[in-house]
Parts: structure tokens; C-alpha cells; sequence
């Protein structure tokens, strides 16, 4: 009898290694054998990987030879694939944050508005995303698939604008190029082929995923925070203290003393423990977590 195993696609290239990483802290083992490799090894007898480009992924998925992948919401909508959306997966940290496809031309074009791109030549990956867009705005203009070093072929004069992907826009700004408008934002997403999702195995396996995976993504942007505190000033630091309920204050073997723990969120912590040491906390410690499930 042939066991149960779920065929997972992991992007190869940029996301790559901010998914691996997020795989790690959700409790999977996943590793290459070698810089060369397409098959991931997983510490899960129950999951099969195989690397592949996030622009191919939804396009497997939807045709069934993967169960479930993770790519961006930018190529799902270019291969206008028909598939089950499982989460978001949204990563501020690294390259798992929201991204935005912009229209950009030189800073010296004189150019101002994408009405003056009529009749004009756009190098971009994301071909299908352009033409709708620029359709709907009525504008008439060449769309052509560019491989890569898009900057480059707007600055020489190969083409008129670009469409490209950006986070900041700081590499736009490099380049000497502006925006004109933002096409679509993407996140990265889990998705999954329909029939997969509905099988009972697959689909448990799949939300398994989904959830420590955002537990682990939760976890990039929160601490732990544990203290002792005098019963006297009990009250003031516990009211100092975000929580995602209420923090834990438990006895200690010393009358009169509390040890009180919670989670917060990392960018606070630089004001809190100040607070929390002037209204009386002793004994702070700051600690990191792997997963935040809510």
C-alpha cells in the first residue's frame, strides 16, 4: 500500500532562503545535499520537496503534479492559476514582506504620468499583470518579457518604462528611475491544488503547515519578557505590561515575591524594560521564541 506523502514546492531563488529559514523555526529540518540540489530532504517522512522558480509554482500546483507550494500572489495572478489560497505568509524581516510591481521610467524621461506611455515600449517579467493593467488605463503600449537586469535596458534606451518588482524602492532610486503607479502589491502565499485540499490526509498535513508557519512568522516579531517583583509593586508592572491575554504571575518560594512572564512585541521592549525597572522588576530577561500561536 502506498504511503501518504504530500508533494510540497519550495521557491528556488530569492525566497529560498527566508523559507527555509521560516521551515526551520516551524519545526522542520529542511537542507540541500548541495548547491546544485532540487530536492530538499525534510526530517517529515509524510512531506516531499522540490525547489522550483516562484514564477513556475502556481502553475504546477494547479495541474496537480505539486499538492501545495509556496509563491507570491503577483505570480498567481501572471499564470491566472486556479488555486486554493491555504495563508499568507508575511514576513517583514526578510524577503516573505509585501512587495509592490511598479511602473518606473528615468528620472530625466520628463515623464509624469503613464498616459504619456502610449505607443511606448515596457520591458517587465510580470507580461500578463502589465498588459491588463495598461488596458484598463486605455493606454496603448508594447509589452515585452525582459529576463532580467530590467534597470539596465530602460537607462541604455532599450525601452521606454519598465515594470519591476520593489520593497522600498531604494534600488529604483539607484538606478535614477521614478514611479509612475504601483500595478499590484503580492504577498507570499501557501497554496494548494483543489483536489489535494480536499483529500482528508492532504489537506490536514497542508493546515499543519499553514499553522506553524505562522506561528513561527508571529514569533519573528515578539519576545519573551520574565521578571520577579515585589507584591507591593505587583500592580504597577503588571499594568506596564502589553500581552496577548494577560501576563502569568505565579508565587515564588520567597514570601512576597512574584515571578510574572509575558510576550510582547519586540519594538517595545527598548522602552519597557526601563519602566519596568524603575516601577520595581528585578531579575529581567528577554528571550527569543520560535513559535506565537494564536
Amino acid at each position: 500500500m502506498k504511503k501518504n506523502v504530500l508533494k510540497l514546492g519550495l521557491p528556488k531563488g530569492s525566497l529560498q532562503e527566508s523559507t527555509f529559514k521560516m521551515f526551520r523555526k516551524a519545526g522542520f529540518n529542511v537542507s540541500l545535499s548541495s548547491e546544485r540540489s532540487y530536492f530538499p530532504s525534510m526530517d517529515d517522512p509524510e512531506i516531499e520537496a522540490v525547489l522550483l522558480r516562484a514564477q513556475e509554482m502556481s502553475r504546477y500546483v494547479q495541474d496537480g503534479a505539486l499538492d501545495c507550494g509556496i509563491t507570491g500572489n503577483d505570480w498567481i495572478m501572471e499564470n491566472r492559476s486556479d488555486v486554493v489560497r491555504v495563508t499568507d505568509l508575511v514576513y517583514a524581516k526578510q524577503s516573505l514582506s509585501k512587495i509592490r510591481w511598479v511602473v518606473a521610467v528615468p528620472a530625466a524621461s520628463g515623464i509624469t504620468s503613464i498616459k504619456q506611455l502610449n505607443n511606448k515600449r515596457i520591458a517587465t517579467e510580470l507580461v500578463n499583470a502589465t498588459k491588463e493593467y495598461f488596458r484598463k488605463h486605455k493606454v496603448n503600449v508594447d509589452v515585452e518579457f525582459s529576463w532580467g537586469a530590467t534597470e539596465v535596458k530602460v537607462n541604455s534606451g532599450l525601452v521606454d518604462a519598465i515594470v519591476d518588482l520593489t520593497e522600498t524602492g531604494s534600488s529604483l532610486r539607484a538606478n535614477k528611475l521614478i514611479e509612475l503607479d504601483t500595478i499590484c502589491e503580492s504577498t507570499t502565499q501557501f497554496i494548494a491544488n483543489k483536489s489535494a485540499y480536499r483529500d482528508g490526509f492532504k489537506r490536514m498535513k497542508m493546515d499543519q503547515i499553514a499553522l506553524l508557519l505562522k506561528g513561527a512568522i508571529a514569533a519573528e516579531r515578539m519576545v519573551g519578557v520574565k521578571m520577579n517583583v515585589r507584591k507591593k509593586d505587583l500592580g504597577a508592572v503588571v499594568a506596564l505590561l502589553p500581552a496577548l491575554k494577560e501576563p502569568t504571575v505565579s508565587s515564588l518560594s520567597s514570601t512576597g515575591w512574584f515571578a510574572v512572564e509575558t510576550v510582547i512585541e519586540e519594538k517595545v521592549v527598548r522602552t519597557l524594560i526601563p519602566e519596568l525597572k524603575k516601577h520595581g522588576a528585578e531579575g529581567i530577561i528577554e528571550y527569543p521564541l520560535n513559535k506565537v500561536i494564536y
